[in-house]
């Protein structure tokens, strides 16, 4: 595993609410894991991720995926992964070096604003990260850029709104209590901002990908009680911690309290199941 990281590129001014959930975030991989181990497997069998071949993981965060492409490509193949949050990509780093594969490489950089050179990958794959770049369509670009002619990009958001409650209870109620006012769930940068039916497919053949494919995915959140999904976005979910920061002790516990109260009505008789569906988008250089 090397570090490239001195090699750079733009980095966005404010990056405290992702660094302070790295640990957070660290902490559940088994969780997260467990999560998106399904919707993982068909980004990269999207991507047509094999032996021998040099992948670009962007926005790979703590980096559970990062290993699993690892193991795809073996011995003969390598993947670089890149995050813009000093503190997720220490643990990204971390799990490289532990996991003993000796063809990961991380670099520090914004994935606005790939510092790699043109057709250098044969592969490119980001999950969960495009909905938060400030300009998506900027992000596929490079992507494209940096991709080989006839290389697959297989990207993971959040789908609509409606299929994601679990967010929506999240947001209205952290914006209900920290009185934010005209919460757009597409604003740029949020959760949801890829959510809108098409938009992302469309931002693909704007970007100059052919051979578009999409399709939607389940991704229930299987945990022991709505109280674990609460614990886990205190801890990691930047977003929603970032919209409650200026309340203050109480009143932060006030808007926890509803949401677990809220997030109840997603118990089973075997645990919690908070509904969420994916969109898998791939497209061909």
């Amino acid at each position: 595993m090397s570090d490239l990281s001195e090699t750079g590129g733009t980095r966005h001014a404010d990056l405290t609410p992702w660094d302070r959930a790295a640990s957070g975030w660290n902490a559940h991989t088994g969780a997260i894991r467990a999560w998106l181990r399904a919707s993982t497997d068909l980004m990269l069998l999207s991507a047509e991720i094999g032996a021998g071949m040099r992948v670009l993981d962007v926005a790979a965060g703590a980096g559970d995926q990062t290993l699993d492409v690892a193991a795809r490509v073996g011995t003969g193949g390598s993947v670089l992964a890149t995050d813009l949050s000093e503190g997720s990509f220490g643990y990204a780093r971390a799990r490289a070096m532990e996991s003993g594969y000796g063809n990961i490489e991380t670099l520090l950089c914004d994935g606005q604003d790939l510092p790699l050179a043109d057709a250098s990958f044969d592969a490119v794959v980001c999950r969960l990260g495009l909905m938060l770049f400030p300009d998506p369509a900027r992000g596929l670009a490079e992507m494209h850029r940096v991709v080989r002619p006839g290389g697959k990009v297989s990207v993971l958001v959040f789908s609509t709104p409606e299929n994601n409650p679990c967010l929506g209870i999240m947001a209205s109620t952290a914006a209900k209590h920290g009185k934010l006012t005209g919460m757009d769930p597409f604003r740029p940068g949020s959760l949801l901002s890829l959510g809108r039916a098409g938009e992302l497919e469309a931002m693909f053949g704007q970007a100059g990908f052919s051979a578009t494919v999409s399709t939607t995915l389940s991704a229930p959140f299987m945990l022991a009680s709505a109280r674990h999904y609460i614990d886990f976005v205190r801890e990691s979910g930047a977003p929603v911690i970032a919209m409650l920061a200026h309340l203050d002790t109480a009143a932060q516990q006030e808007a926890w309290a509803e949401m677990e109260q809220r997030l109840a009505s997603f118990n089973t008789a075997t645990g919690w199941a908070g509904p969420n569906e994916l969109l898998l988008v791939t497209g061909t250089r």
